[in-house]
C-alpha cells in the first residue's frame, strides 16, 4: 500500500514539473483568421537578441559647474562708493559691478603720464641723433645709445599702459567689472565697505549657469555598475515630469568615511536656466549587463491570471497566443527568459483585442 502511494506521489510530482517546464500555448484554430480591418490595425515587431539593459536609481544634488565659476577679487584698496548689482542678477562681460574710490588710481595714472613724457623725450632725442648720424655729425655709438633709450622708454610706457588698463581708465575711481557673462551667485560687498590692502575675500562670485553639475551618490554595492560616459536621466522635485538627459562626466574613486558612498559627476545643459544650484535630484543611470536575452517591446505583453502572454504572428490565419517567462522589463523593453526565439514576430498594437476575441 505504501509502495503504491509513493509511486502515485512521484507520478504527480513528475506531472507537475513536466507541466511547468513547457510554456502554455492557447491554440487558435487556423480557420479563424483576422479580419482585413483587424489585420490593418495591428503592428508587428520582431524579437531581437540584445544585451540586457538595466538601470540604477541614485540621488544627488545640483551644483555649480566649477569650471565656469569666476571669483572677482579687489585689485585696489579703498572705499566702495557704489554697488551696481545684487545676488541672483544676470550680468554680461565688461559690465560694471561696483565702484571703488582709491588713491592707488591716482598713482597709476601718474605712472602713465611720466612714462609717456619720458617716451616723447626719448623719441625727440632719437630723431635728432638719427639726423646727426646721417649727416656725419654724430657717431654710431651716440646713435645706438639714443635708440636704446627710446626702446627702454617705449617698454616702460607699454607696461604702465597695460597696468592702467587693468585698473581702469579713470584716475578718480576703480571700476569692478564682470569678466564673463553669468549670474551673481555670491556677493560680499556693500556700499561704504573699506577695502584694506590685506583684504583677501572675493567681492563677487559669478557662474555661467548654462551648464550645471549633479553630484550623485553611489553606494558601495553598486560601484561596479557605474562607468564614465554612461547615459543618465535626471528629474527634480520642481520638475518631476521633465527628464533631463546627461552623461557620467567624472567618477570620484573615493568613499566618504561617514556615508560610505562614492560621488559621480553628471554634466547637464541648463540653457533655459530652469535648474537651480542646491536642488535635490533623482538620477536614473542606464547600463548594459554582460548577458544577452531575446527582447521585445513591453507593449507586446498581455498579463492575465498572473501569467504573461504574447501573440506570435506569422500571418492573418496563422498566429498563436503563447505564455512567456519575463527576465526583466526596463524603459519600455522586456527581456524574455523563455517562451520566444529571436526572429519570431509578435503583435505590439491591438494585441489585447485579438487576445480577448480568441480566448473567450
Amino acid at each position: 500500500m505504501r509502495t503504491t502511494s509513493l509511486i502515485l506521489l512521484i507520478a504527480c510530482i513528475h506531472l507537475i514539473f513536466t507541466g511547468c517546464a513547457h510554456k502554455k500555448v492557447i491554440a487558435v484554430d487556423k480557420k479563424n483568421c483576422l479580419t482585413d480591418l483587424m489585420e490593418k490595425s495591428i503592428t508587428v515587431d520582431t524579437v531581437k537578441n540584445e544585451s540586457v539593459q538595466d538601470e540604477l536609481k541614485l540621488t544627488g544634488k545640483v551644483t555649480f559647474d566649477e569650471e565656469k565659476v569666476i571669483k572677482v577679487y579687489p585689485v585696489v584698496s579703498g572705499i566702495v562708493t557704489s554697488v551696481k548689482v545684487g545676488l541672483g542678477d544676470r550680468v554680461t562681460k565688461g559690465q560694471i559691478l561696483a565702484v571703488i574710490k582709491s588713491t592707488e588710481m591716482a598713482g597709476v595714472e601718474n605712472d602713465v603720464n611720466i612714462a609717456r613724457s619720458d617716451y616723447e623725450i626719448a623719441l625727440k632725442n632719437f630723431s635728432a641723433s638719427d639726423d646727426m648720424f646721417k649727416s656725419g655729425v654724430a657717431s654710431g655709438k651716440e646713435y645706438l645709445t639714443a635708440k636704446e633709450e627710446l626702446q627702454k622708454a617705449k617698454s616702460v610706457l607699454e607696461k604702465a599702459t597695460n597696468i592702467s588698463s587693468i585698473y581702469g581708465d579713470s584716475s578718480k575711481a576703480f571700476y569692478v567689472k564682470s569678466p564673463i557673462d553669468g549670474v551673481i551667485v555670491s556677493k560680499s560687498i556693500n556700499t561704504n565697505l573699506q577695502i584694506r590692502p590685506d583684504y583677501n575675500d572675493n567681492l563677487f562670485t559669478i557662474s555661467d549657469l548654462k551648464s550645471l553639475w549633479v553630484m550623485a551618490n553611489v553606494f558601495e554595492s553598486d560601484i561596479y555598475k557605474v562607468k564614465k560616459d554612461y547615459e543618465v536621466e535626471v528629474t527634480t522635485l520642481t520638475y518631476p515630469d521633465k527628464l533631463i538627459k546627461g552623461k557620467v562626466d567624472r567618477i570620484y574613486d573615493v568613499l566618504d568615511d561617514v556615508t560610505k558612498v562614492m560621488k559621480v559627476r553628471i554634466k547637464l545643459d541648463n540653457s533655459n536656466y530652469q535648474l537651480k544650484a542646491g536642488m535635490f535630484a533623482n538620477v536614473t543611470l542606464h547600463y548594459n549587463e554582460d548577458i544577452k536575452k531575446d527582447a521585445i517591446s513591453s507593449k507586446s505583453i498581455i498579463f492575465d491570471n498572473s501569467k504573461n502572454y504574447v501573440i506570435v504572428y506569422r500571418s492573418k490565419c496563422d498566429f498563436e497566443i503563447r505564455e512567456i517567462n519575463i527576465y526583466r522589463s526596463v524603459d519600455g523593453v522586456t527581456y524574455i527568459e523563455s517562451g520566444l526565439n529571436a526572429g519570431e514576430r509578435v503583435v505590439v498594437k491591438n494585441n489585447l483585442l485579438i487576445y480577448d476575441q480568441f480566448t473567450d
